[in-house]
């Protein structure tokens, strides 16, 4: 009997009390155990990398060349035949082979279509420019088609041989390109697309200077999901301009400019945008310029962009690249960067396939932040002025892909660069300052875009907090964030947006906090389960918070809590809940009323603060429940998706599933459903990511699940124990602390923990303490073929 109550009772007990403190050591002490170096040749972990890796499949990635937490990207946008649209949400699909510029900026993994930015496409066209390349609705003319034959993409640079017969040769540093355009035996143009970006734009302008070998200009745009259905209308607007400055080591010899279907040769400025409309109504606005060189010319061009200003664009570009910078150069600079940055983690053994998949996705999952700021420190707020970096801060970072990135990328970000998390954090801190103390759910760069559910930035800070991240404003921040989820702010009542893009930050607040959930006919959100369900997650993790600042926690640990009243027990799930207390009719598990981009099946179980609790409310049914939840009804494993009944590995509400068993006493169970997730969901190749990789949430699950281990919950630093991949990990946190992670015995046989030393202490728990993740050890994990009893002992006390 004492080991069923620990099966039930587990979770509650891998939560011990927090210490009252209001400053942790600023600087934790040396490991217990050192981390042995690697022996044998040196590896190169950005050699595995293949950027290719979720460019099919919905992933949305994106091959071009980009620098750790780039602001310039610079990758294809492709075209399917509308000008206005693109293969895929960030401009490449990797069956659509047809391109019509590349442009410089890019969201990873994104999921609305098109997603973000692809601003400033600039497309090598060999022939004349005989007509306005806007016009050609269709891509019909001013588009080339390639091979993958000829395309080949590597940390820091793309190169592709078009069609047209144009070598386009990509390398970035983190503001600014050099591209070289070796061009056929033709006529040789390079068209600037200002006005196209992914989403259309307000405004663009360019002008050319022929005799400096220059051309300049800006895109005022933004617009993220502003095309979608569901209240897409309310994000059509501009928050952003970007500007670029372009020079050239060829003379040029002939240019001009386009506006809407009218081609002006000779012209060397222009202006207009696109809207942000779809279809008919785009088609053919616009505006750009081209500049001609002599025929079969080998052109060599620099770029710099900004954010804030065309003088620093050009600021940028000094500062960052050399006036003789070639592509091999800086591309090498930039594979040298990426390779430092990815031994971060060093693993040993595993064979080539796992190796790329694992890189690839640390690869990825450092992508994003991106830095936002210029050299010089300026950068652009929430609130459309020009701001500078903070004192002590290195970077302001723009882009937040709140309800996502929560749910396993910042706990990476954390874990590896806390320097980073510490940035971040103090950016969305100053954005929301800027934004009437509003902490938006989603930022695109600088703009506030209310995408998604729930207040994702309470359970982001308060895990940094936890991780030991400790260079921002900690009070400030929290106290910021209190406010949020205590008073309602003046559009907590608007609908405008809903669903999907809700107006309202905590919508209906004051409704919620006087009935303890979010009512499906009153929330003004996108599903009443779903924001209860979010809401109690972030008090729990703001209450976690509180108690390290030695704050009173007790109303915030009560909220997080209310997750239980929308649980109906009728029917043992999450529902959607009337503002008259009644429950929404006409339930099923698979539905989606009152949950947002998931169904009641999946949201049921996104409680991992309470786990012992969940499993109560099932009257001892979780494990069952859970069981059905990864396999179909004869007993296959069915983790790829596609039913709304079962486990969905492309969306973020049921990530941490595969985990629950931990704190349900069978952790057997974690370790075998995370390693056939491993084997059989992700892998090499364009198809190599399941779905939206989401700013890289799926690309950092992958990299936690692999190395064996995976955060407990938001606001917390415990980590949970699963199946490690590879037989020797070692991370190293930027502080200086280090993690090791040795499994000898693993294989594809051996998934099963039989016993796990921390720091060589034998240890029962499925789970490693705070101090393993601040302080630093080493875990020594024995593997075998079959299930074990370990991890389902009651925790020592």
């Amino acid at each position: 009997m004492r080991r069923v109550v620990a099966a039930v009772t587990g979770l509650a007990l891998l939560l011990p009390a927090l210490p009252a403190q209001a400053r942790p050591p600023a600087e934790a002490p040396p490991p217990p155990t050192g981390s042995s170096q690697p022996t044998g040749p040196r590896l190169d972990p950005a050699a595995s990398v293949d950027p290719l890796i979720g460019s099919a499949r919905d992933g949305n990635t994106w091959p071009g060349a980009v620098r750790p937490f780039g602001m310039i990207s610079w990758s294809p946008t492709s075209t399917r035949g509308d000008q206005t649209s693109t293969g895929a949400a960030n401009g490449y699909q990797y069956d659509v082979t047809r391109v019509r510029g590349f442009s410089l900026t890019h969201v990873n993994g994104a999921g609305c279509n098109p997603g973000a930015a692809g601003d400033i496409p600039i497309l090598p066209y060999a022939g004349p420019v005989d007509s306005s390349p806007t016009a050609d609705t269709k891509d019909a003319k001013y588009a080339s088609n390639f091979s993958h034959a000829n395309e080949t993409a590597k940390p820091g640079r793309y190169t592709v041989t078009l069609d047209n017969g144009v070598r386009t040769d990509l390398a970035v540093t983190t503001r600014a390109g050099v591209g070289e355009f070796a061009f056929p035996q033709e006529q040789a143009n390079l068209l600037f697309r200002t006005s196209n970006s992914l989403n259309g734009s307000e405004d663009a302008e360019i002008t050319i200077d022929a005799k400096r070998r220059k051309v300049t200009g800006s895109v005022l745009t933004g617009a993220f999901c502003g095309r979608r259905a569901n209240g897409g209308i309310n994000n059509r607007k501009t928050y952003y301009r970007l500007y670029f400055t372009a020079s050239f080591d060829q003379p040029i010899v002939a240019n001009g400019t386009w506006k809407d279907a009218t081609l002006t040769p000779g012209s060397t400025h222009t202006t207009g945008g696109e809207g942000y409309a779809t279809g008919a109504d785009r088609a053919g606005k616009g505006s750009g310029g081209y500049v001609t060189f002599a025929p079969g010319a080998k052109v060599r061009m620099r770029i710099g962009i900004s954010y804030v200003s065309l003088a620093g664009a050009e600021r940028n570009l000094a500062t960052e690249l050399q006036p003789r910078a070639t592509v091999d150069r800086v591309a090498a600079d930039g594979y040298r960067q990426w390779s430092k940055e990815l031994q971060d983690i060093k693993i040993t053994g595993g064979t080539d396939d796992q190796r790329t998949t694992f890189y690839t996705a640390l690869y990825h999952a450092y992508l994003q932040p991106n830095i936002f700021n210029d050299v010089d420190g300026r950068y652009l707020g929430s609130d459309q002025k020009i701001h500078r970096l903070g004192r002590g801060q290195r970077a302001q970072y723009g882009t937040f892909s709140g309800w996502d990135q929560y749910r396993a990328h910042i706990q990476l970000l954390a874990l590896l660069k806390p320097e980073i998390a510490g940035d971040f954090a103090q950016s969305l801190y100053q954005f929301a300052q800027q934004n009437n103390g509003i902490w938006d759910r989603w930022l695109h760069n600088n703009g506030p875009t209310h995408v998604m559910t729930g207040d994702p930035a309470a359970p982001t800070l308060a895990t940094f907090a936890a991780m030991g991240v400790r260079n921002f404003d900690v009070r400030g921040a929290y106290e910021s964030l209190l406010r949020q989820a205590t008073v309602q702010n003046l559009e907590a009542e608007n609908d405008g947006g809903c669903p999907g893009q809700c107006t309202g930050q905590r919508p209906a607040l004051n409704t919620y906090l006087a009935k303890h959930y979010a009512p499906q006919d009153a929330c003004h959100c996108w599903g009443g389960a779903a924001e209860t369900l979010e809401n109690s997650l972030a008090d729990f993790s703001l209450g976690q918070w509180a108690q390290r600042l030695g704050r009173d926690a007790t109303a915030l640990n009560d909220r997080g809590t209310w997750w239980k009243n929308t649980f109906d027990p009728a029917v043992g799930y999450q529902r959607a809940r009337l503002a008259d207390g009644t429950w929404q009719p006409g339930f099923t598990p698979s539905t989606d009323v009152g949950f947002a981009q998931g169904s009641s099946a999946t949201y049921t179980w996104m409680v991992p603060q309470d786990v012992s609790g969940l499993a109560a409310a099932m009257n001892g049914q979780a494990i069952p429940r859970l069981d059905a939840f990864f396999h179909d009804e004869q007993g296959n494993w069915a983790v790829k998706g596609g039913s709304p009944l079962r486990y969905d590995p492309t969306n973020e509400p049921g990530l941490h599933t595969p985990w629950l068993y931990n704190g349900l006493g069978q952790a057997w169970k974690t370790q075998a459903t995370t390693r056939e997730i491993v084997d059989t969901v992700y892998g090499v190749g364009p198809a190599g990511l399941p779905g939206n990789d989401d700013l890289g949430t799926l690309s950092a699950w992958y990299v936690f699940a692999s190395i064996g281990l995976f955060p407990q919950t938001p606001g917390r630093a415990e980590l949970l124990v699963g199946s490690p991949l590879f037989p020797k990990v070692e991370l190293r946190r930027s502080n200086g602390v280090r993690l090791t992670i040795e499994a000898p015995r693993t294989s594809d046989t051996n998934q099963y923990v039989e016993s796990l030393a921390l720091n060589g202490k034998n240890r029962t728990e499925s789970w490693l303490p705070e101090s393993f993740v601040t302080h630093g050890g080493r875990i020594t994990v024995r593997m075998g073929a079959a299930p074990t009893s370990w991890g389902t002992a009651p925790v020592d006390h």
